[in-house]
């Protein structure tokens, strides 16, 4: 997997261009990877329902769930499928609207210098193996993009938004994921 640095965008990602993003503060290096998980409606997978939140045109008809969300103003820069397919909605030059009220090693605002990507999941189900290798191989060419994020610096939701959020869940498994990152040569 490669990174286009030029237009800040994923090689071979999809992308569906959400409107819900602004421009990072000038002089904050991109220094964060931060993991979540999202379906909608909750616990099902699959359908338009998540392009259609980030991207500002979600049916509120469609579901009886979605009424709830309709103020929802928000983005990722990546989504992976549970099939492993990419969609990405913000360059990754720019502040995609992911992590909300947040903070990670006592810096604030943790949207300013991370970059989001939403699994397609839920926090009591499991993740495809293929999912894991995609993020792997996202997280192996975004280490090599961006030298400030470090394995130690790829988070989940749950850490940087303690007791606000949960994901990417217990399920998620951090060691089987760890395992599929190649070292940097």
């Amino acid at each position: 997997m490669n990174i286009d640095l030029q237009r800040g965008r994923v090689e071979g990602a999809q992308f569906s261009p959400s409107p819900n993003f602004d421009a990072r503060p000038k002089g904050v290096p991109v220094s964060l990877l931060v993991v979540h998980g999202i379906s909608l409606p909750p616990g099902q997978f699959g359908g338009p329902w998540v392009e259609q939140l980030f991207c500002n045109c979600l049916d509120l008809n469609a579901h009886p769930y979605f009424p709830k969300i309709r103020d929802l103003r928000v983005s990722s820069h990546l989504f992976v499928r549970r099939d492993a397919s990419l969609i990405q909605y913000v360059s990754l030059h720019d502040r995609a609207w992911h992590a909300g009220e947040s903070c990670f090693e006592g810096q604030r605002r943790c949207n300013d210098f991370s970059i989001g990507v939403e699994l397609e999941g839920a926090d009591d189900i499991s993740y495809e193996d293929a999912q894991y290798r995609s993020l792997a191989a996202l997280a192996e060419a975004l280490m090599l993009a961006y030298p400030d994020i470090t394995r130690e610096r790829i988070v989940g939701h749950c850490h940087i938004s303690p007791g606000r959020k949960t994901d990417p869940g217990p399920v998620f498994d951090w060691e089987h994921f760890n395992s599929l990152i190649r070292p940097a040569s």
